[in-house]
């Protein structure tokens, strides 16, 4: 993953926030799959005859079938797309690593019985289940809390798939306290969209692609995020480290 490139700033004072909900992007946010999908590209990219590289370049964060639509129009059916999908985890399987911090706070929610919690991602059914069983992380509390690429008309930076989240949990009225964790300039749009406060992670995209999305917080990663304590009244985390400073 992409690191920051600019000297400091990662130094804010530990804060403590109450949230009624939280909405986690996948890829970025909660596993580096960043080799195993750059070497999944190049054999679709041959097998499309679209260049792997421009295909890199504008993916992340959005939807294979909002990609070839524009690439390979004829290859963009949610058949093919699960399909292809589905080969990712199973023969790059061991190149995906775990965003730092990530598997500690969403066992910390299992641990606490907190169920207020979602999946949002770009990626098809099969390429989230086919992560989660080869890293052995814990699933949300039910299958209608992951969202999909299938699950919504538009993908990010459309609010869609962070609104069918909201509306799933129960916490789509406005007064609700929202937490998006989230790495993509696409994907922190989507959430800002939906109304939903933003954290941004500084894994896959430049320190100022991040805060030009404008984010809530940014941070390196899920390591200075931890659980205070979650009941009936929502969830608290601590947030360190975050950006504080221009990168100037």
């Amino acid at each position: 993953m992409g690191s920051v490139d600019n000297a400091g700033g990662y130094s804010a004072p530990p804060v403590q926030v109450t949230f009624d909900g939280l909405l986690f992007d996948m890829d970025g946010t909660i596993i580096d799959s960043t080799e195993a999908v750059e070497k999944h590209w190049h054999t679709i990219g041959d097998e499309i005859g679209a260049d792997p590289k421009v295909i890199l370049q504008t993916s992340h964060g959005r939807r294979t079938i909002d990609m070839l639509k524009i690439l390979a129009p004829e290859k963009a059916t949610w058949e093919y797309v699960q399909y292809m999908e589905s080969l990712l985890p199973l023969n790059h399987g061991h190149e995906a690593n775990e965003i730092l911090g990530a598997r500690s706070l969403i066992s910390s929610l299992v641990s606490a019985a907190f169920s207020s919690w979602a999946i949002v991602t770009s990626g098809t059914l099969p390429l989230v289940t086919g992560w989660f069983k080869v890293l052995s992380l814990p699933y949300p509390p039910s299958e209608d809390l992951v969202i999909t690429a299938e699950s919504v008309e538009n993908g990010k930076p459309a609010p869609d798939g962070y609104l069918l989240a909201r509306r799933r949990l129960g916490l789509e009225a406005e007064g609700k306290k929202v937490l998006v964790l989230e790495d993509s300039p696409a994907g922190i749009r989507a959430g800002k969209a939906a109304g939903c406060l933003v954290l941004g992670l500084v894994t896959s995209h430049s320190l100022e692609q991040v805060r030009a999305a404008e984010p809530d917080w940014v941070v390196r990663d899920l390591g200075g995020v931890r659980l205070v304590k979650a009941d009936g009244k929502g969830v608290t985390l601590e947030i360190r480290d975050a950006w504080v400073g221009e990168t100037e």
